[in-house]
C-alpha cells in the first residue's frame, strides 16, 4: 500500500516519536484527572441520556433487589 505523502502543514506539526508519547501521557492523565474530580456529574448526564433496559421475563433474577435475608444472617442454616 502506497503511504500517503505529507502536506506542508502536516510536516510542521509533525513531533518526534518521544515528544508524542510525553504529549499522549500528559493528555491522559488530564483526562483521568477531569474524570476523577467530576465523575459524580459524568455518570448523571448519562444517566439521563441513556434508555433504560428492558427486561426479559426469560431472564432469571439471579440477585434480587432486596432480599429477604442478608446473606450473612447468623440464623441461617447450611
Amino acid at each position: 500500500m502506497a503511504r500517503k505523502r505529507r502536506t506542508q502543514q502536516e510536516h510542521q506539526l509533525a513531533v518526534s516519536d518521544e515528544a508524542a508519547a510525553y504529549i499522549a501521557d500528559a493528555l491522559m492523565e488530564l483526562a483521568l484527572d477531569f474524570e476523577n474530580t467530576h465523575y459524580v456529574q459524568i455518570r448523571r448526564h448519562l444517566q439521563t441520556i441513556a434508555p433504560e433496559p428492558e427486561r426479559d421475563p426469560r431472564q432469571l433474577q439471579l440477585f434480587p433487589e432486596h432480599p429477604s435475608t442478608p446473606p450473612f444472617d447468623p440464623q441461617r442454616k447450611f
